[in-house]
This record gives structure tokens, sequence and C-alpha cells, in this order.
């Protein structure tokens, strides 16, 4: 059996200090947007985005692993994730590629 170890992980952190934002530099960071509905989504890069409205349930393809974030939160989406975005508010969202 595969180790878990091994699935890429999302992280969030819920309502990050404007000075962490400042300080990543968040505003100067492209805009991204979409109405609710279902995303299927593979990411081939790391992405960090800030959500400035919204409201998501991600479901990763490999472990069923259920996850929410919204508005107000920081997120590091893993560079090879395949997900299902269930976006129930529609989004606007700063992010970046590493």
């Amino acid at each position: 059996m595969a180790s878990s170890s091994s699935n890429p992980r999302i992280i969030v952190e819920k309502n990050p200090s404007q000075s962490q934002l400042n300080e990543l530099g968040i505003k100067s960071w492209p805009k991204w947007g979409c109405s609710p509905g279902k995303y299927q989504l593979k990411f081939d890069a790391q992405e960090t985005c800030y959500l400035i409205r919204g409201k998501v349930k991600v479901t990763t393809k490999n472990s069923n692993e259920t996850i929410e974030f919204g508005a107000g939160d920081l997120v590091i989406i893993p560079k090879g994730l395949s997900c299902t975005w269930d976006v129930s508010i529609a989004v606007d969202k700063h992010y970046k590629f590493d």
C-alpha cells in the first residue's frame, strides 16, 4: 500500500496578518476569478493564492481528501495536485506560481 505522505497536501492559513500579506506582495500578484460551479484542475506548478472573496470545497483525486477555504485565506496548492473545485460563492483571488 502506498504511503499517504507521498500525497501532496493543500495548506490553508486562515486570516494571515496584513503585514504578512504586504511582505508577500499579494497586491502585485495577478488576479483570477470564477463563478460558482465545479471545476477539474491540475496544478503543474505550486500555487500560492489569497482569496479576496468566495468559498471553495476542494476534493483531491488521489486521497479523496476534502478541504474548504474562502475569503481571507492564504492557500498553498502543491505542484502535481489533481482536484475538483466545488465553488459555492464566486471566487476572486490573487495568485502566483512558484
